[in-house]
């Protein structure tokens, strides 16, 4: 048997949204109505690149593409903020969908007939531009789908449906902190990689962030998303959610999860915030070494207009000369050498038309004063 003449397959989820919505997707997945690793050992136009039995999925190749197969299954939170586990595979149709997010992922499409499959009145959410979650203990089993609504508001221009924005304000005023930050993190990562000001700003208004502290949020007054496309090209762009998250006051549930160079991130940050910069040299010194998101935090939460001023003017000032050009003006090595450079960058950071003949004037000067 061929994939696509199975009776059972069904594209589910965001495919069939997208396709519906008329955007992109990036995403095709693929259910089974029965036990899809069954289901593919009988195919003959594929290749099985993985299974994973617990959960009823397997990876495939077909057509020179990967894709993922899930066997339908039913699942229970045991733990709410936690993972499912697992209490069926090979489920009815209408089980699997129930336990998805919003009625806008719940809908499937018949991958031979094309029959649309729509249990949760997702068409209509759709036509509406409304989220709607699928029963009224969604957002208590899992608190990420309030990050998720948020991006799915953002990416297709949606407003939560009456009864989930309530459920989403409840949850909020009493959240179970006893939650996966792995998981928080990865729906931070693909909301506030969207770089959208609205996003940021419902974040704060509808009080997310409570998701992720009891603190509060230092809100600035500046506008992140264009701040951030101001400066874009010299970003980590996979790092730009945490400008967006390191308004925080607290980030002590989501720092298990960083990466080094997301603590770095914020270290600098911390590191720099209270310093006294007097003049353009303090500046320089203070973030010639540090990450521009750190200096963005910066910006954002401390002195805009001096990060600004070291970006725009001052971050590419350098000095041409080297240690090899000081010994060969006959000055033997040592500390002062470093004494000798940054006698030249003050100077450069006043004039910056000072070219490498004029450094080396200055040097020699430097030294010969010391004399």
């Amino acid at each position: 048997m061929k994939i696509n003449e199975a009776e059972n397959l069904y594209y589910i989820g965001g495919i069939v949204r997208d396709e519906i919505l008329g955007t992109k997707s990036f995403d095709i997945d693929l259910t089974y109505v029965g036990n899809a690793i069954d289901f593919v050992k009988k195919l003959d136009d594929i290749e099985i690149l993985k299974i994973n039995e617990p959960f009823g999925t397997v990876r495939i190749k077909f057509n020179g593409k990967e894709t993922d197969i899930a066997s339908t299954r039913s699942e229970i939170y045991e733990k709410a903020g936690h993972l499912p586990t697992v209490t069926k595979i090979g489920c009815s149709l209408k089980e699997d969908v129930l336990r998805r997010d919003f009625t806008i992922n719940a809908m499937a499409k018949n991958i031979k007939t094309g029959e649309i499959i729509d249990y949760t009145g997702g068409l209509e959410d759709i036509k509406k531009k409304k989220l709607r979650i699928l029963h009224n203990k969604s957002f208590v089993d899992d608190p990420t789908r309030i990050i998720r609504a948020l991006k799915f508001g953002v990416r297709f221009n949606f407003t939560l449906d009456e009864n989930t924005e309530k459920l989403r304000s409840e949850y909020l005023k009493n959240v179970n902190y006893d939650m996966s930050y792995k998981r928080v993190k990865k729906e931070l990562i693909e909301t506030f990689n969207l770089n959208s000001q609205k996003a940021y700003d419902e974040f704060c208004n509808a009080k997310i962030y409570k998701l992720i502290t009891t603190g509060n949020i230092n809100k600035p007054e500046i506008n992140i998303e264009n701040l951030v496309d101001k400066y874009k090209s010299i970003l980590n762009e996979n790092n730009i959610w945490l400008i967006y998250a390191g308004t925080i006051q607290d980030l002590a549930n989501l720092e298990p999860t960083f990466t080094k160079d997301e603590q770095k991130i914020i270290n600098d940050f911390n590191a720099i915030k209270d310093k006294e910069l007097k003049n353009d040299y303090d500046i320089y010194k203070t973030f010639e070494n540090i990450r521009t998101e750190s200096i963005l935090l910066y910006a954002l939460l401390k002195d805009a207009g001096t990060a600004e001023h070291y970006l725009n003017n001052l971050k590419d000032i350098k000095i041409e000369i080297t240690g090899k050009d000081l010994s060969e003006l006959n000055i033997p090595p040592s500390p002062e050498y470093q004494e000798c450079f940054n006698y030249i960058l003050r100077k450069k950071l006043e004039n910056n038309s000072i070219d490498k003949l004029c450094e080396l004037e200055l040097a020699a000067k430097f030294f010969h004063d010391k004399i």
